[in-house]
C-alpha cells in the first residue's frame, strides 16, 4: 500500500509540533516561562485539528500493509503504538484545553479568545469548572510522560526498519518522489 501525501504532510507537521510542544510545555513548566502560554495554546489549537483530520484520514485509508516479513508480536505492538500516537495526538490537546479554558485561564489562538479568561479583580483565573480543570491538567500531566515514550518506540521501531530490517518502511513514509509522479500523471489527463 502507497502511503497519500496527505498522510507523509500530516505525520510529519504532527509529529514536529507534538515533539515541540512537549519540550516547549516541560520548559515552560520548569522555568514558569508564562509568557510562552498563549502561543503554546494557540498551536496546541492548531495540532488538535490537523490531528483529528489526520485521524479521520487514516480510518478512511486505513493502516498501511507491512514491508517485508515481520512477525506476529511485532506487528501487534506496531498497532498498538501507532493507535497510541493516534489517540494522544488527539487527546493531549483536548486536556490542555479542558484544563485552561475550564481553569478560567483561557483558550487563545493566536489573538483569538476561543474561550474567554476568567480572572477576578486580584488577577487570580476563576475555574469554570474545577472539575473538568483539574482533570484536565491530571491527563495532560499523565500523558506528557505517556506521550514521551510512546514516541521513543515509534522512533526506536523506524530505527530497526532501517538499520535491522533495511526494509523500505521509513522510505515509504518520507519520500515525496512517488506522490509527485503520481500528481503529475493525474494533471496531464
Amino acid at each position: 500500500m502507497t502511503l497519500s501525501t496527505m498522510t507523509k504532510v500530516l505525520h510529519s507537521i504532527i509529529a514536529l509540533s507534538m515533539i515541540s510542544l512537549i519540550a516547549v510545555g516541560i520548559f515552560m513548566h520548569e522555568t514558569k516561562a508564562y509568557e510562552l502560554y498563549p502561543i503554546h495554546k494557540s498551536f496546541g489549537v492548531l495540532v488538535f485539528l490537523f490531528a483529528s483530520y489526520r485521524v479521520v484520514v487514516r480510518l478512511k485509508e486505513g493502516w498501511p500493509t507491512p514491508v517485508g516479513k515481520t512477525p506476529a508480536v511485532q506487528l501487534i505492538a506496531a498497532k498498538l503504538v501507532h493507535w497510541a500516537l493516534l489517540i494522544a495526538t488527539v487527546l493531549y490537546p483536548v486536556t490542555g484545553m479542558m484544563m485552561s479554558g475550564a481553569g478560567g485561564h483561557g483558550i487563545p489562538f493566536f489573538g483569538l479568545e476561543l474561550v474567554a479568561s476568567n480572572y477576578d479583580d486580584d488577577g487570580k483565573a476563576v475555574a469554570f469548572s474545577h472539575t473538568i480543570a483539574s482533570l484536565g491538567h491530571d491527563i495532560h500531566g499523565s500523558l506528557t510522560r505517556v506521550l514521551i515514550a510512546i514516541i521513543v518506540l515509534h522512533v526506536m521501531g523506524a530505527l530497526k526498519h532501517h538499520f535491522v530490517d533495511k526494509d523500505e518502511t521509513n522510505a515509504r513514509m518520507f519520500s515525496f518522489k512517488n506522490s509527485r509522479s503520481r500528481l503529475n500523471r493525474g494533471r496531464l489527463k
